[in-house]
């Protein structure tokens, strides 16, 4: 069955997420960053992708980016955190670096960002796939989980004499 578009209209006053993206072997990673995100709607299509949410000042935000090559929407991952949106989006052509993630080389978004604290050169690395990627966002998910629960009062001395 046919994974249709979901349709996700642009809101009348909206803003772009700062997207961060780097590139491997077999996958396009995209970081929206956005505050506390909300109602968040992302939209995986073969040649695009679409991200609509709310952030924590209950802003509109909309990002649409048509992609430099086509993809594979059924091998995609979207992960929410408190910070970001992380998307991993699977390339039907593997071992081909993409020079940028827009189809367009001359629109240029002011939203839109490598980011060099991911990039590699890989072109000439051993295959580290999805395996990397999954243990990166393990540690992450394991940061937040460390949190615990609230801290135990009991112990404090009453003080409303």
């Amino acid at each position: 069955m046919a994974m249709l578009p979901k349709n996700l209209p642009r809101p009348e006053d909206c803003q772009g997420a700062q997207a961060l993206w780097y590139d491997r072997k077999k996958y396009v990673i995209i970081n929206f960053v956005v505050q506390n995100p909300k109602d968040v709607e992302v939209d995986i299509q073969d040649t695009f992708i679409v991200l609509s949410c709310k952030d924590v000042d209950d802003n509109s935000i909309y990002n649409h980016i048509y992609f430099y090559d086509k993809v594979i929407k059924f091998d995609s991952q979207v992960k929410v955190y408190d910070r970001s949106i992380h998307i991993l989006i699977r390339k039907a052509k593997e071992n081909v670096a993409w020079p940028r993630l827009q189809k367009d080389a001359d629109l240029k978004p002011n939203w839109m960002a490598v980011d060099f604290d991911n990039w590699r050169d890989w072109e000439n690395e051993e295959d580290e796939g999805m395996a990397e990627y999954e243990q990166y966002f393990d540690m992450i998910q394991d940061m937040g989980n460390k949190k615990g629960g609230p801290p135990a009062m009991d112990d404090l001395d009453d003080l409303s004499d």
